[in-house]
């Protein structure tokens, strides 16, 4: 028997005969992939489930994580256990987890301490001052760095793929780029904004990092 693990929010934007098709497609391969993705700060944006749909042209499975944007420390042990979870239940050799802006800074962290490769998008890099007026204890977000692996990028080194945008009207993505670019691949796009509600163009840039 196989089982199909979908997320009751994402069930809503899928068609049911898609659904089915996924199932019976699952059952004839015998194997899961796996995508994990996590929302940015606002995580009720029709732009979460907008793009699952579209990263599901690369992989039928993908994983809407939710967490709270509010309480870091929490966040942190939330998304390790459910994205742990996640991992155990897929038998991918290759798992790949991604989010944008503050999903992005997630992503990267959570993707390095379970061993998987990660792609960003507008990564929020600093929460703990971009997120001052945001939340009541964005210092936690310190907290968080220091108890971090050392120079854990160096030990991440070419496990992740960022995605930024030429236009960002959030983040300083020039000074991302700077910071990123000693240890990952990065991608430049002239048309989204921060939010990325496209990344079809991206599609098989990520499918090829997933695999390679």
């Amino acid at each position: 028997m196989v089982t199909v693990w979908i997320n009751h929010e994402i069930l809503n934007f899928i068609p049911i005969e898609k659904v089915v098709f996924y199932y019976n497609k699952c059952s004839f391969m015998g194997k899961f992939t796996l995508i994990i993705y996590l929302h940015g700060f606002d995580s009720t944006s029709p732009g979460n489930h907008e793009k699952v749909l579209q990263l599901q042209f690369i992989d039928e499975d993908v994983r809407f994580i939710n967490y709270s944007t509010l309480h870091p420390k929490h966040d942190m042990q939330h998304l390790l256990k459910e994205v742990s979870k996640v991992i155990a239940q897929s038998n991918d050799p290759a798992p790949l987890i991604c989010g944008v802006g503050l999903g992005a800074y997630w992503a990267e962290r959570i993707g390095f301490l379970c061993g998987i490769k990660q792609v960003m998008f507008n990564p929020n890099l600093h929460p703990e001052k971009t997120m001052m007026d945001r939340i009541d204890r964005p210092e936690e977000y310190e907290d968080i760095a220091t108890k971090c692996v050392e120079q854990f990028r160096t030990k991440n080194r070419d496990d992740c793929l960022v995605i930024l945008s030429t236009y960002d009207e959030v983040h300083d993505n020039s000074s991302s780029a700077q910071e990123l670019e000693s240890y990952y691949s990065i991608i430049w796009d002239d048309n989204q904004t921060h939010k990325f509600k496209k990344i079809s163009h991206h599609l098989q840039s990520i499918k090829l990092f997933k695999e390679q």
